[in-house]
């Protein structure tokens, strides 16, 4: 039977290897909510407990039920309804009906809107799982952040009203930001939010490109102040479908078919404000928008490993020259970089999670502190808040390029069978394609990244790890990634005296080496686990010869191969950064040359 949680040994790893039972105890505030609620759990092992079973239960619903079912959903896609309403294809309204009765809709809401109070790291592991079996049911799966934006920053009224809905999957909901004028640019936003006589507030305009725009909860950001331009003219407003939110398109996209992208023309719609006034964009979207960033990075790793089984797999049975074309070193090498960067990815979204958590652990214990231990607390939450805000962007920039490489090379290893629709590594690359794009392209990741580069945040966090207890194995390996790191301290304050435009234009190569870096570490961190763990030496998923390798060497040789592989493209990216070539400011249209008059 199919479980995308136990057949993925390294997702099972991580379970084990992360501090799973620190962020119980931070998420659970010491398991003070044990007496009210019947679910909460008493001590951090029956957290751990309720963390698995839950996984576990996912991971054999994405298997045995979603997965057979997305090849359908994405060939029926949504239909729109001459009365505006849409139709979701029927593999996507069963799933829904199944992860509401699973009880993992409101997977990291409080327990006293009946949720999980589950962590943001375990909530990552499910969106990679669900992703995999269907990449277009995360797109709703995922956007449990709306619900937290909710709880994190709406009156006690609207959370009541809405909170508990989204717990027991009786609603879904939506993020209603971008317009036909204002995508990456939601300063531009126009959608207008007006007060009636009543003092009631109604919105008025259109959205475009909204994911899941259909759905019944709707967080919609609009201009609150009709004589302030700018993102301090903006606020968020929540509201319900209905008579006056008409549904006008349904956008004919390249993937993610089973995920109905909207515009929608609000006429007049009934609507309360979340939060403050003018905070709509710089404090709860942003907050928004973070959390999303993390759901698509998860997606994208659920993308990459639905592709690279499928190649892994076909790779192991074809033949081609007399022998199985894993065998062929081309092949080889190609499938050995593809499930490292998988690995990689994962292990910088889990950090990346965890850090998460405890940023908002400690962002919530500095509000009311203790006398003694004020300081000390406040001085973490303003050190997480740091490395989450760069690690965000880190994530969703790698994962999603990462995943599109996947995609891509999981296409060549099937050669023409990739490309047919006999396999669904087609449906993979086209799923994958969007992930680079929204909730902000690979660009914008790496212009909010870079800052955390070159303001010492990146800096910090690598001293951090670097001083971590890692197995004698690994100190050759910790010794070139220190050397990464003095190319990088060393290339910063070059690229700093050149200005903003200069961080920009080689921000990506900046930002590769940190990246880079980070993997370096956390997989040598991996590679001195304690945790105990077999992994078969397997060929089409079954044990060769009863023979095993633990996850401990196993982690080792695949530490020892990124860190090799990376020091050079370190060092080059570092080369090219000193060399100081303006040429795409001096010399683009001359390059270039003029716009076609066609």
């Amino acid at each position: 039977m199919a479980n995308f949680f136990r057949d993925n040994s390294d997702i099972e790893f991580l379970f084990r290897h992360i501090d799973l039972a620190g962020l119980a105890e931070v998420c659970e505030e010491g398991f003070r909510f044990a007496d009210e609620f019947e679910h909460a759990p008493r001590d951090a092992q029956e957290a751990i407990e309720n963390y698995e079973m839950v996984l576990d239960s996912l991971g054999r619903l994405s298997g045995e039920f979603i997965a057979p079912r997305a090849e359908d959903v994405d060939r029926q896609g949504n239909t729109l309804n001459e009365d505006g309403t849409v139709t979701r294809p029927r593999g996507t309204v069963e799933a829904l009906e199944k992860l509401g009765q699973a009880e993992v809709m409101g997977f990291t809401l409080p327990h006293r809107f009946g949720g999980l109070n589950f962590p943001n790291l375990v909530y990552s592991m499910a969106i990679e799982i669900v992703s995999r079996a269907d990449a277009a049911l995360m797109n709703i799966f995922g956007l449990q952040g709306i619900a937290e934006t909710i709880n994190a920053f709406a009156s006690a009224e609207i959370k009541e009203k809405y909170l508990r809905q989204f717990s027991d999957g009786k609603v879904t909901g939506a993020m209603v930001l971008t317009e036909p004028d204002a995508g990456s640019d939601l300063q531009a936003v126009k959608l207008r939010a007006f007060q009636d006589g009543d003092g009631s507030w109604l919105l008025h305009g259109v959205k475009r490109f909204i994911t899941n725009g259909c759905g019944d909860v709707l967080l919609v950001l609009a201009r609150s102040e009709a004589d302030r331009s700018g993102g301090l003219g903006l606020s968020l407003f929540v509201c319900e479908s209905g008579p006056t939110v008409h549904i006008r398109r349904l956008e004919d996209k390249l993937g993610i078919h089973g995920s109905p992208t909207c515009e929608i023309f609000f006429d007049n719609t009934l609507c309360e404000i979340i939060g403050e006034r003018q905070r709509g964009l710089v404090t709860y979207v942003m907050s928004l928008m973070n959390g999303a960033r993390i759901g698509i990075a998860g997606q994208s790793l659920g993308i990459a490993e639905a592709a690279y089984r499928v190649a892994r797999d076909y790779a192991s049975t074809r033949k081609q020259f007399g022998v199985a074309i894993e065998k062929l070193p081309a092949v080889r090498d190609m499938l050995i970089d593809m499930k490292i960067a998988i690995e990689a990815g994962r292990a910088l979204l889990y950090e990346t999670s965890r850090l998460v958590d405890l940023e908002i652990a400690y962002a919530k214990q500095s509000e009311n502190p203790p006398q003694d231990k004020a300081k000390e607390i406040k001085n973490n939450a303003r050190k997480y808040k740091r490395y989450a805000s760069m690690l965000t962007p880190m994530s969703k920039y790698y994962c999603s390029e990462m995943c599109n490489t996947i995609a891509y090379d999981s296409i060549q290893v099937l050669g023409g069978s990739g490309f047919m629709r006999d396999y669904p590594v087609e449906r993979h690359a086209r799923d994958a394609r969007i992930t680079t794009i929204y909730e902000g392209t690979s660009q914008l990741q790496i212009i909010a990244a870079v800052r955390g580069v070159c303001s010492g945040t990146a800096e910090k966090f690598l001293a951090e790890l670097a001083e971590l207890d890692y197995d004698d194995e690994v100190r050759d390996l910790l010794a070139a990634l220190a050397e990464g790191r003095k190319l990088l301290e060393d290339t910063i304050p070059f690229v700093k005296e050149r200005g903003n435009d200069y961080m920009d234009l080689y921000g990506r190569a900046l930002v590769d080496i940190a990246v880079d870096l980070i993997h370096g570490y956390l997989l040598c961190g991996q590679a001195s686990t304690k945790v105990k763990m077999d992994v078969p030496l397997a060929e089409n998923g079954t044990a060769r010869n009863g023979r095993t390798v633990s996850m401990k060497e196993r982690k080792a040789m695949v530490a020892r191969r990124h860190v090799t592989r990376h020091a050079p493209k370190i060092a080059a990216l570092a080369k090219l950064i000193a060399a100081g070539d303006k040429s795409t400011f001096s010399s683009y249209e001359a390059i270039i040359g003029p716009v076609s008059a066609q």
